[in-house]
């Protein structure tokens, strides 16, 4: 999918689509999802692999309600779309249905999903980003920028936990790379497919190791602390299963 078909049709669509309740159109077989909820049973997709369905939309919104805190119509509209895409292009169904860490094995919390990680560093950043800038009021920080790319950091682990690219990177990795692309990389490559701006896929590429090669953004650095904090908080109160924590080099 190119970024002027998504911009000029599929976004749109989405954007008309704000002004109503998201309803999955006539005739349109609905994507099922497995949301990770205590006793819920997995349910098959229905939707053809890659379609992005307007029922899948409304599940990235609910999945990940600080989404209508972005004020920009049309920002908001592709941060959903972002994640749409990348759930249409996974053998996922739901956000819910990552598991919650930071890398495949790495990291690993004991209970959520990942959309406990997603929403909470967005939290964080957001009350990080507003104290700053209550204090410090020449920061001009883009508050929109910062939810967009709190929710979109880690889109890009669609791919790097997909279990069945996981089957086959480990399966050949001297020909495909372990991982071929980390989430970053395909986070970035997702945000600009979408048309999302520079803005956001530089949070979704630099957010972690890959940002030390550049310099970050005053966006990207507040998303960068938001998401450290998170997982070493955690770490510090025993949620994160300790074998999974990476060794002090």
């Amino acid at each position: 999918m190119g970024t002027a078909r998504v911009a000029g049709t599929v976004l749109d669509a989405i954007i008309a689509s704000e002004t109503r309740t998201f309803k999955v159109n006539a005739g349109t077989r609905p994507r099922e999802t497995h949301m990770a909820t205590s006793g819920a049973s997995k349910r098959m997709s229905t939707s053809a692999p890659g379609e992005i369905t307007d029922e899948l939309r409304a599940l990235v919104r609910r999945e990940l309600p600080e989404v209508d805190l972005i004020k920009n119509r049309e920002l908001r509209a592709k941060v959903i779309e972002a994640w749409a895409l990348a759930l249409a292009r996974s053998s996922y169904n739901s956000i819910r249905e990552i598991p919650p860490e930071g890398s495949p094995g790495s990291m690993v919390l004991k209970r959520g999903d990942q959309t406990d990680h997603l929403r909470g560093v967005t939290r964080l950043a957001i009350q990080m980003a507003d104290e700053m800038q209550e204090h410090y009021p020449e920061l001009k920080i883009d508050r929109d920028i910062v939810i967009a790319g709190g929710l979109c950091h880690d889109v890009g682990k669609c791919w790097e936990f997909d279990p069945e690219n996981r089957k086959k990177w480990e399966g050949s990795p001297r020909t495909t790379g372990l991982p071929s692309l980390r989430h970053p990389a395909y986070g970035a490559h997702i945000c600009l497919t979408v048309g999302l701006p520079e803005e956001i896929a530089h949070i979704a590429s630099a957010h972690s190791g890959e940002g030390e090669l550049l310099v970050r953004s005053l966006e990207n650095t507040i998303i960068n602390y938001a998401d450290h904090a998170f997982w070493y908080i955690l770490a510090a109160g025993d949620m994160v299963v300790p074998e999974s924590i990476p060794r002090k080099r």
